[in-house]
């Protein structure tokens, strides 16, 4: 069954806005746009916030107006205030050194996420260590790919206590309409945690079917 062009639409902006921590960033965050966002997806974005700037963004793409990389700044998500803020921050040879040892040394579990943000290199950034150095390592792809590995796992525990926390709450069509949009996610991440991965998944699935509340259980990992 095709998805409601309002979840689409959703997803879309979601993708927009999140861009920046997300691996391949533009060009992998295009390709999705221009692939679902039909003529009624578009006049779903066209009623969302700041939906109207991934529209004129999407019709770019589609005319050939902005690469497939890329975005023009007067469109950029937050005004642009991520890349103007990690632009202005470079990094000295002691740091680099610093990251990529932390880099090579990542383990896929919370105990690796606490060393790495501990780091002086990660912590100079604040909340927007993932998007700054995303961005330093655009020149150094050979790190920028294991630095994936750090996002993905950031990423997956961040959605795993997103998800148990939702369970945990009073259950509501809200709730349920937010989950069906961010379902994608939660497939590409949870599966990560393996068998309670899995049956965290299937619980939330049972959330959007049933709305009946369902007690989540713990994870002590990832499965990489």
């Amino acid at each position: 069954m095709k998805a409601k062009a309002s979840a689409v639409a959703q997803k879309l902006l979601n993708l927009y806005r999140q861009e920046h921590v997300i691996f391949g960033g533009w060009a992998a965050v295009n390709a999705v746009f221009v692939a679902e966002a039909d003529t009624d997806v578009l006049r779903e974005l066209r009623e969302l916030p700041t939906g109207k700037n991934l529209v004129r963004h999407i019709e770019n793409l589609r005319s050939g107006k902005t690469p497939m990389d890329s975005i023009e700044r007067e469109l950029l998500p937050y005004g642009g205030m991520m890349d103007e803020t990690i632009a202005t921050v470079p990094l000295t040879q002691d740091e680099w050194t610093q990251l990529e040892n932390g880099i090579n040394e990542f383990t896929t579990d919370q105990e690796g996420l606490d060393r790495i943000q501990q780091l002086p290199v990660i912590k100079k950034f604040g909340d927007q260590w993932l998007v700054a150095i995303r961005a330093a390592l655009s020149q150094r792809p050979e790190l920028l790919e294991k630095w994936s590995v750090v996002n993905k796992t950031y990423r997956a525990y961040y959605l795993w206590k997103v998800a148990s926390d939702m369970l945990n709450q009073p259950l509501t069509e809200r709730a349920r309409a937010q989950l069906q949009v961010d379902m994608p996610e939660y497939e590409t991440y949870l599966p990560m945690f393996g068998d309670a991965g899995t049956e965290l998944l299937e619980k939330l699935r049972s959330f959007i079917t049933t709305m009946k509340p369902v007690d989540d259980t713990g994870n002590d990992g990832l499965n990489f």
